[in-house]
C-alpha cells in the first residue's frame, strides 16, 4: 500500500518519520529548506526523552509521481483544497483520503471536489517544526481519531498497527473530531489573542476558557446535534496537564506573522464570547 503524506511539519513528520521507521512505503510531501533537508538527511523526530532520524522518501507535491492507495493531508485547513486538486492525478475511486487538519469540515472539503474514500479525522499531538529536517515532539500525547467507510477505516487502521502509534476509531466520529474540535479552537484562540501559553491561559483566563468551551458546547448541540457537553471538563484537565509553555499552531503563526487558519477555528462558531474574540483577532492580521 502506497502512502502520501502530504505536508511535514508537526502532524505529517511525525506520521511520516514513523511509517518509514517500520518499513511502509511513504512518500512526504514539503517544501523549501525543510524538503531540501529531508531529502539529504532524512527527518528526525526529537521527543522528550530520545531522538531519532529516519530516511524518507520526500519531494515537492507538484512532483508527485504515481499511484497512491492512501493520502493524508496533514496540511493547514486554508490549503487543503488546493494540495487535493495536486493530487488529483495520482489518485482514484479506490484511493483513501484522510485529513487531518484542524476544523470539523475537512471531510466535506473533501468530498466537495473528489469522488475517492473519505474519512473524517483529527488527531491529538504536540508537535512543530524545531528547525529544517526536524520534528519536536513535546509530551507523551498522541492519538489519531478516524472512522466513516468500515473497509477504508480498517485499512488505514493496519498503518497504524503496523507502525504502533495509537488510534481510535469510534463508532460516532462526528462526536469525536468535535470533542477535538472544542479544546483547540478555544485555546488557539485564547493564547493567540493573549499571546501566552496553554499553560498560562488556564492559570490566569480560566472563567473566560470555560466560558468558551461551554458556548461551542452549545452550539454542537444546537446546529450538529453532537453532545460534547463533558468535554468541557476535560478540556479544562488537559489544559492543567499538558506542559505549562505548550501552545498552539495558530498562536505559533500569529507570533511569526504567517497565514492563520483563524475563520476555520475562530470564526467557525458563531457565539459572543466567541465572535467578540475572533473580530479582534481579524484586526491584527
Amino acid at each position: 500500500m502506497r502512502i502520501a503524506i502530504v505536508g511535514l511539519g508537526g502532524v505529517g513528520g511525525y506520521l511520516a518519520a514513523s511509517f518509514a521507521k517500520v518499513g511502509l512505503d511513504v512518500v512526504g510531501f514539503a517544501r523549501g529548506k525543510h524538503l531540501q533537508e529531508i531529502q539529504k538527511n532524512g527527518i528526525v523526530i526529537v521527543e522528550d526523552r530520545d531522538e531519532w532520524r529516519v530516511p524518507l522518501k520526500a519531494a515537492a507535491l507538484e512532483d508527485a509521481k504515481g499511484y497512491f492507495d492512501v493520502v493524508m493531508f496533514c496540511v493547514k485547513s486554508y490549503d487543503l483544497q488546493d494540495t487535493l486538486k495536486l493530487m488529483r492525478s495520482h489518485i482514484d475511486k479506490n484511493s483513501i483520503l484522510i485529513s487531518f487538519a484542524n476544523g470539523v469540515n475537512n471531510a466535506e472539503v473533501l468530498q466537495n471536489i473528489d469522488e475517492a474514500r473519505i474519512l473524517d479525522a483529527c488527531v491529538y499531538i504536540l508537535a512543530d517544526i524545531q528547525s529544517a529536517g526536524v520534528i519536536r515532539k513535546k509530551g507523551e500525547v498522541f492519538a489519531a481519531v478516524f472512522g466513516g467507510e468500515e473497509s477504508a477505516t480498517q485499512s488505514v487502521a493496519k498503518l497504524f498497527d503496523e507502525a504502533e502509534l495509537r488510534y481510535k476509531t469510534p463508532q460516532n466520529i462526528k462526536e469525536a473530531i468535535w470533542k477535538k474540535y472544542i479544546f483547540i479552537a478555544t485555546f488557539a484562540t485564547l493564547t493567540s489573542y493573549y499571546d501566552e501559553s496553554i499553560g498560562s491561559i488556564y492559570e490566569h483566563h480560566y472563567d473566560e476558557a470555560k466560558e468558551l468551551l461551554e458556548e461551542i458546547a452549545t452550539f454542537a448541540k444546537k446546529h450538529e446535534g453532537v453532545d460534547i457537553f463533558d468535554e468541557v471538563q476535560k478540556a479544562l484537565q488537559t489544559a492543567q496537564k499538558v506542559p505549562y509553555d505548550s501552545s498552539t499552531s495558530m498562536h505559533k503563526d500569529f507570533q511569526n506573522h504567517a497565514r492563520v487558519e483563524l475563520d476555520n477555528l475562530s470564526g467557525f462558531v458563531k457565539t459572543p464570547l466567541m465572535q467578540k474574540l475572533y473580530k479582534e483577532l481579524k484586526q491584527r492580521l
